[in-house]
């Protein structure tokens, strides 16, 4: 029988379960005592936070890193967003990927004006007097590597905080940072 969980992944934690490297990392076992076997489906970056899903059933895995299924992501960035930097960010982008260019698959994007409470970070984030910020919501079928960042900074507004809210028809919830949740199934259909 396998066991199915969904995180609210804290910024500062890695999507793993063992750390080869000298350096002293946070990671996800130190957050719940997950079942043996247990892995990450994807990856969040160490700086990003919110929705991971985690499994036992290698399966499901594979079927949720497919293309088919759309990953929301809430974007703190550094200005105002603009409409036309909502619109640039739908069309595609063109972004830096292994040392070469790659434009970025057409996505949606809104600016987003009510923002969800997802608590503090565990690391502070620059503070007001070095200007706005605002929120943008950015929905995509594929996953580069720091592809949210990279299309945000693409458009002229570096990204500052990164949440993901939703993987398919998995949402958040309210969970906060560190809470697990184990469910009997992921419901990933769009």
């Amino acid at each position: 029988m396998h066991r199915h969980f969904i995180l609210f992944k804290p910024y500062g934690y890695l999507s793993q379960f063992i750390y080869e490297l000298k350096r002293k990392k946070k990671l996800l076992g130190e957050l719940h005592d997950f079942p043996e076997g247990t892995m990450a489906i994807g990856r969040l970056d160490e700086d990003s936070e919110g929705l991971l899903l985690l499994t036992t059933d290698g399966n499901m895995s594979e079927l949720v890193r497919s293309k088919k299924v759309e990953k929301e992501y809430y974007v703190q960035v550094d200005g105002l967003i603009t409409p036309e930097a909502i619109e640039q960010l739908q069309n595609g982008v063109e972004i830096g990927l292994d040392g070469g260019k790659y434009k970025t698959k057409r996505c949606k994007a809104s600016i987003v004006t009510e923002i969800p409470d997802f608590g503090a970070r565990a690391k502070k984030i620059r503070d007001e007097r070095h200007g706005p910020t605002s929120w943008a919501s950015i929905t995509v079928r594929e996953g580069k590597f720091r592809q949210v960042r990279k299309m945000t900074a693409a458009v002229g507004f570096p990204t500052l905080r990164l949440v993901r809210v939703r993987i398919g028809n998995v949402y958040l919830q309210n969970l906060k940072a560190g809470e697990v949740l184990e469910v009997s199934d992921f419901e990933l259909e769009n």
